[in-house]
């Protein structure tokens, strides 16, 4: 029994220090991780009670290293699209999933901390996985989200691409871009791309997903590789079988582009201007007049339609109806049916066309110069 009292003697010290220690250390706890939590990851939301607060707080102190440092320190942003209605859980699972957080379970728990998981905001971002959590939560907070749409159209160029910049987001000026595209000296293209000329042709029509804030050069350069990777081997060789340089070929797409209406009576109009030029004929396309022509401030257009006879009598290498052969260079930036209409025209010995009368947007297509003429609206 004297033993045992013993014992008892020397452990219950030890006992009451450890639990003093253990209070000390929930007293701390209670004053100093909220504290510490406020100066790391902002206020906590209001509408927490003292506990959920405390608990929060004591979990983001446990998990700071997934919310606090980033994935990797260098890295390229990736897009990333948040759903209208999309749940804070899918938000964090595919965040992570994506390689741009490290822990999904830790971004809920701060957004829930912040009160912030109410306030994202749908819609398209480029977010950068060098940014830690609590920097990326800001990004997403962002009403107006940092990734655009950006939407060339075939036929268009280079001045009716830069009239559709001011609406677009992006941050700079048409005048900036027609300048650069017109005289891209310096940026590095593919091979299809000519070399310091102008881009007129080669601004593959497409829909663009881009970052607000990005360079005009990265701009073009992402365009124009869009038009290398659609210009296939296939499609290279089609041009070289029919001793077309590419720049002829995207040149003669261009007329095609602008002189068809309906996308099926491209390979037959491609085949009218070939068999032409092989004959030595003028191409006479009046698309290649407007180029020349330019901006008509009475039409409000950059395709004045109808052309005058003064028109055709314009003083320019892109004069189809005064020079022989084709433009210089391209007259717009042809669509890939316009790409592949040239590659693969219909094999016809049609030498004229013209539009039918009934608004269809079709045309007629004719051997001789006299059924040309018959063809004439009455």
């Amino acid at each position: 029994m004297t033993g045992n009292n013993r014992a008892g003697k020397v452990f219950l010290p030890i006992i009451l220090v450890s639990l003093c220690v253990f209070i000390i250390g929930i007293i701390w706890a209670i004053d100093r991780i909220p504290e510490w939590a406020a100066k790391n990851f902002g206020s906590p939301d209001p509408k927490l009670s003292f506990l959920d607060e405390l608990q929060y707080s004591i979990r983001l102190f446990v998990d700071q290293n997934d919310l606090l440092q980033p994935v990797q320190a260098f890295s390229i942003p990736t897009s990333f699209r948040i759903e209208i209605g999309e749940s804070v859980s899918s938000i964090s699972e595919r965040l992570q999933s994506n390689g741009i957080i490290r822990s999904a379970s830790s971004f809920r728990l701060y957004l829930i901390y912040s009160g912030l998981d109410v306030k994202i905001q749908a819609g398209d971002y480029f977010l950068d996985p060098s940014l830690n959590c609590v920097q990326i939560v800001q990004n997403l907070l962002d009403a107006t989200p940092s990734a655009i749409s950006f939407t060339i159209f075939p036929g268009w160029r280079i001045e009716e691409i830069a009239n559709a910049l001011p609406t677009s987001g992006l941050e700079f000026s048409p005048d900036n871009f027609i300048e650069i595209s017109k005289s891209p000296i310096g940026i590095t293209f593919p091979a299809n791309i000519p070399k310091n000329s102008s881009l007129e042709g080669f601004l593959f029509p497409n829909t663009y997903r881009f970052s607000r804030k990005i360079e005009i050069e990265d701009f073009l350069l992402e365009i124009v590789k869009n038009f290398d990777k659609h210009l296939s081997g296939d499609i290279s060789n089609a041009y070289q079988n029919q001793g077309l340089s590419i720049l002829s070929a995207v040149t003669l797409a261009s007329i095609v582009q602008r002189e068809a209406v309906l996308p099926e009576e491209q390979p037959i109009i491609a085949s009218v201007f070939l068999n032409r030029l092989a004959l030595g004929m003028k191409l006479e396309s009046d698309p290649t007049v407007q180029y020349a022509r330019g901006f008509n401030e009475m039409q409000n257009t950059w395709w004045t339609n109808p052309l005058s006879a003064g028109d055709l009598t314009i003083d320019s290498l892109y004069n189809t109806y005064a020079n022989t052969g084709l433009p210089p260079a391209p007259i717009s930036n042809p669509g890939l049916a316009a790409l592949k209409a040239v590659a693969y025209p219909e094999q016809t010995q049609y030498l004229y066309f013209r539009a039918m009368c009934d608004g269809s947007g079709r045309h007629f297509f004719s051997f001789t110069y006299e059924e040309h003429l018959a063809n004439a609206c009455q």
